[in-house]
């Protein structure tokens, strides 16, 4: 290490859990990490040569490092988490989205109240939530109110100003929607069971409502009462529709938390899913922007330690796609299969339908980042040393040994780039060889690019395997480019990438965008190659018809061209027009064959 300072720094740190905080020669903070052994943990930054660039410069800026010891673990965790937010360091994650989340609150006061806010007072109040939008929250407002007749005004309902007949029932008792127990029409106690029933609904039991609802339905129909009967039977509806939208799992999963997460090169999206009887009451994805190529594990855990001290989890057992470490009290639960696995698998497409949207807004309010990115991406996905700003691919085409040709397509900034496309005839080949003719193609398109001192791709894909690949290696060792542009070859059948000199063939996401953009360039080959070969495949058939068109003589061929001028102008004439000059049997028997042709 060429500082002794910080040589000397690392020496005296604890062998304990804690944080480590990295300052530059300004004292400005840098990164905050934590660690289960604090000198092990920052030793490793200075012993080991890393592979992201960023890591590299964020140590050659360290000057000072300052720790935190504390207890356990999981200590170490929440003050992890918290001194990110609080310093932004420039090279921690990014936690966005700090806005502040409604809360359904049910007031602690006779005849308690309930009502939306983003403000959460300590006055002995129940806060339920937060909930991530509002559209929830008064979906569920509005449930309640259907359900049970609740006041609305913020009157001071105590006992003596009730008996003193401080107030007087208003419009909300007269059409339904109030009980009136500001004029004593409803007791405390009717009030408050309506409440219980309703705090038990924001846990997610339904059970314990929808009992009281159908039993005492049952007793105003023994009684006759058939009208008030069926205003229950509407509210038992309405409950049991609410429930059967939000219940995904079987009833007995309760007070469990789910966590997911995908990722990208540059961010992750982890949601997370509060389940509660069976149901889920909250689901909520966070972004987090990458400064250091950090791991899913690494990104999961400070995730999971975030969004639990964000919406208040206290929940004893977390369901994760891989075992992480968030706390010794806490029940880790990886699924397999069953109803937590689908509860898992939910969440995760979840966090990949937000991952979509982002990507989508990116896409449109900011193409230039939206393409740095995907270049990046692929850069990462395809081992290579620079970004494939420029890419170009081969395909061959042939149709029983006929016709060969082949087709280079070019690609800038993930883009097709139509004006520098090109055809190639295949000259030097005789017959049905793809791997002499890819040879040939690549010889000629970089040689000429060579010689006209135009700029060569970063990357070439070839369509086909080990073959055609080997082929167009040949070529670039030809013209000592064999180790300057990056190559491999896509295989049709199992999308396998193959690379100079590697048995073992890579094997991209089926979904990633980096694969999609190699498929958009063999495609577009294909489809172009394909065009060319059908366009001098019916060239040579029309040149070579004039011999071949049973009942038709040379003679008649003759007198034909001459007054068309071309065999072109001739097939794209009408049967009347060639019927003028040769008859009707004979113009019926040309257009007839052509027709058979050209397709």
């Amino acid at each position: 290490m060429e500082n002794p300072s910080l040589a000397l720094q690392i020496q005296t740190l604890p062998d304990s859990p804690g944080i480590y905080q990295y300052y530059d020669k300004d004292d400005r903070i840098l990164y905050v990490g934590k660690a289960k052994n604090i000198k092990k943990r920052v030793s490793s930054y200075f012993n080991k040569t890393h592979d992201s660039g960023r890591i590299r410069v964020m140590v050659r800026k360290i000057v000072t490092i300052k720790h935190i010891v504390v207890l356990t673990e999981t200590d170490a965790l929440l003050l992890e988490n918290n001194l990110i937010k609080k310093l932004q360091p420039r090279y921690n994650v990014l936690l966005k989205d700090d806005k502040t989340y409604p809360w359904i609150c049910i007031k602690k006061e006779p005849f308690s109240r309930i009502f939306s806010t983003r403000n959460k007072i300590n006055d002995g109040s129940e806060y339920f939530g937060p909930y991530t939008n509002f559209k929830t929250v008064y979906t569920i407002l509005d449930m309640i109110r259907e359900l049970y007749p609740l006041r609305t005004c913020n009157y001071d309902l105590s006992q003596n100003n009730i008996q003193s007949g401080k107030y007087k029932v208003c419009l909300e008792f007269h059409i339904g929607n109030c009980k009136g127990p500001c004029e004593a029409y409803e007791s405390l106690a009717d009030y408050q069971h309506q409440v219980d029933a309703i705090r038990e609904i924001l846990k997610g039991n339904f059970k314990e409502s929808l009992r009281d609802f159908k039993k005492k339905m049952s007793v105003l129909a023994s009684e006759m009462r058939f009208e008030e009967a069926q205003k229950l039977k509407e509210k038992i509806d309405v409950l049991e529709k609410y429930q059967a939208r939000s219940m995904v799992a079987n009833p007995r999963l309760t007070n469990i938390d789910v966590f997911s997460i995908t990722s990208d090169e540059s961010a992750a999206f982890v949601n997370f899913m509060q389940i509660s009887h069976g149901s889920i009451i909250r689901s909520h994805t966070l972004e987090l922007k990458k400064k250091l190529e950090e791991t899913d594990e690494e990104l999961l855990e400070l995730a999971i330690v975030e969004l639990r001290e964000r919406f208040g989890l206290l929940s004893r057992e977390i369901v994760v796609p891989f075992p992480v470490e968030v706390g010794a009290n806490l029940k880790i639960t990886v699924p397999q299969f069953g109803d937590k696995k689908n509860l898992l698998d939910l969440s995760l497409r979840n966090a990949k339908f937000f991952r979509m949207e982002q990507l989508k807004q990116l896409q449109i309010v900011d193409p230039d980042r939206h393409t740095n990115r995907i270049m990046s991406q692929m850069k990462t996905d395809l081992r290579l040393s620079t970004e494939p700003r420029h890419i170009e691919c081969f395909d061959n085409s042939n149709i029983q040994g006929t016709n060969p040709v082949a087709a280079c397509v070019v690609f800038k900034d993930g883009k097709p780039c139509k004006k520098e496309y090109r055809h190639f005839n295949i000259k030097t080949v005789e017959g049905p060889n793809d791997f002499a003719s890819m040879e040939e193609v690549v010889y000629r398109r970089y040689k000429r690019l060579l010689e006209e001192n135009q700029p060569l791709p970063q990357l070439i894909i070839i369509d086909g395997g080990k073959g055609q690949l080997s082929s167009a290696l040949k070529s670039l060792e030809l013209l000592d480019l064999r180790g300057k542009i990056a190559i491999i070859g896509i295989a049709k059948r199992l999308e396998e990438l193959f690379y100079p000199d590697d048995p073992v063939p890579l094997y991209l996401d089926k979904k990633s965008e980096t694969l999609k953009v190699i498929q958009q360039l063999r495609n577009e080959a294909h489809r172009f190659g394909i065009s060319h070969h059908r366009d001098k495949r019916s060239k040579s058939a029309l040149q070579t018809s004039v011999e071949t068109i049973p009942g038709i003589g040379e003679k008649t061929m003759l007198t034909l061209i001459k007054h068309f001028k071309s065999v072109k102008r001739m097939t794209q004439a009408s049967e009347k027009e060639i019927s003028e000059v040769v008859g009707v049997s004979k113009a019926k028997k040309i257009v007839d064959f052509y027709k058979s042709i050209i397709k």
